[in-house]
């Protein structure tokens, strides 16, 4: 599978840069990677500066950058990248341990493509950016879908029982209630992940049930994840979905590649944290 990425055409050969300062870290995550990837091309810079060179020689198929690096902070390379016409369109990663703060304080900045939690390792980072590069053509999993827009409801669920996965679909809060609490009481959970608008039809909100799948039901970030799609650019209630629960944003309109390589990772880090014991 091929997509296209700013001028480059990703085939079999993926072009991947690492920027850390950390010399361990960059072998760390080109190791895993070329587990994940075998005939991808990692190349790693330890600054901004090295990093910039290596960007002016060639073109790369994905970026990741250390928020904090020895020169510059890792937003300011982001925005040389975005500043650079090859590589205007490259999807760029920042790759943190302190990221949370950020995401939740909306200040990781409008040249980031995405972001990933340094704590969940870097077996899990090489899955995220193959997810990217090479997505699967196939997943398993079970979506309850809350979308009141019967046209976008419709693209939506084709986008994802096209990749394999099946879909619940309801265009209301309270719809998806009845369904968590008839799965409570038969002892499941009623779906791998949730995926849900805002604004919806009905008294509540896409925000009011996460909340209650937080606080209610109890269930964790791990047990179920929840993917909110939102047209709001506001920083301030972006970042109110997330301290209320949400394992990541969707922006509307979305990319059929985002919103997918979105999904499927939470499916996958969900899974991996259900088979050690952690998804409370």
């Amino acid at each position: 599978m091929s997509g296209s990425f700013s001028s480059r055409v990703v085939g079999t050969a993926p072009r991947v840069l690492v920027v850390d300062g950390s010399k361990v870290v960059r072998q760390l995550i080109a190791r895993v990677l070329k587990a994940e990837l075998p005939d991808s091309d990692v190349v790693g810079a330890g600054s901004g500066a090295e990093a910039k060179e290596l960007l002016d020689g060639a073109a790369f198929d994905f970026i990741t950058i250390s928020l904090r690096l020895p020169d510059m902070d890792g937003l300011e390379l982001a925005r040389h990248v975005r500043e650079s016409a090859a590589q205007a369109y490259v999807p760029i990663v920042v790759v943190s341990g302190d990221v949370d703060d950020r995401l939740h304080n909306r200040t990781l900045g409008e040249h980031v493509t995405d972001y990933f939690d340094k704590s969940l390792g870097f077996q899990a980072l090489a899955e995220f950016i193959r997810g990217y590069v090479k997505p699967s053509d196939s997943a398993e999993g079970e979506v309850l879908y809350v979308e009141d827009s019967r046209v976008v409801a419709l693209a939506t669920r084709r986008i994802l029982e096209k990749h394999g996965l099946t879909v619940y679909h309801v265009v209301s809060v309270e719809d998806a209630l009845v369904l968590l609490d008839k799965a409570k009481d038969e002892g499941k959970v009623g779906a791998d992940i949730v995926l849900t608008d805002v604004s919806l039809k009905g008294e509540l909100t896409g925000g009011d049930l996460l909340e209650r799948i937080r606080r209610e039901y109890l269930y964790g970030k791990g047990r179920l994840p929840v993917l909110v799609m939102t047209g709001d650019e506001n920083p301030a209630n972006q970042a109110a979905l997330l301290r209320a629960g949400a394992n990541d944003l969707v922006e509307k309109p979305f990319e059929e590649k985002l919103l997918m390589t979105k999904l499927l990772f939470q499916l996958r880090v969900s899974r991996h944290l259900r088979e050690r014991g952690e998804a409370a």
